[in-house]
């Protein structure tokens, strides 16, 4: 009897491996390279007024810090509310954007200021501060009604 290799059955060179799974991952990044060097961020547009991220002699405002630490304003605490309330009355447990800004106008906040941050594909204008909310239907009050 011959000795076997434990290591398992040889393959000849003329016989394909029997499933090829170069082409499924030809577009991915090598599992040898790092993502770590390629900055995600590299396309994002710079100046937009809206990066949070922290470091050296940057802290947050006492507005976001009391917040995370549990210690909500007035306003924070009605808007996290009005938001709970939405949730049970809509059986919602993850409302959409559009969710989100109904609730914030049917607060009562309008855009009466120009915005304070940079949005270049976005156009910015203000309104009255008397302005209806216009996220009901016409006749919504009937609906309470019946």
């Amino acid at each position: 009897m011959e000795p076997t290799d434990m290591t398992g059955p040889q393959r000849s060179n003329n016989n394909p491996p029997p499933f090829d799974t170069s082409d499924l991952f030809a577009d991915r990044t090598p599992p040898t390279g790092d993502r770590r060097r390629s900055d995600r961020r590299a396309g994002e547009p710079e100046g937009t007024g809206l990066d949070r991220r922290r470091g050296p002699g940057r802290r947050l405002s006492d507005y976001s810090r009391c917040a995370e630490e549990g210690q909500l304003n007035k306003e924070q605490f009605m808007f996290l509310m009005a938001i709970e309330a939405f949730k049970r009355a809509n059986t919602v447990t993850f409302p959409a954007w559009t969710d989100v800004l109904e609730v914030v106008r049917l607060l009562g906040y309008r855009k009466t200021c120009p915005a304070e941050i940079s949005l270049p594909n976005a156009e910015d204008w203000t309104e009255l501060p008397t302005n209806q909310s216009n996220v009901r239907p016409e006749r919504w009050h009937l609906r309470r009604a019946a």
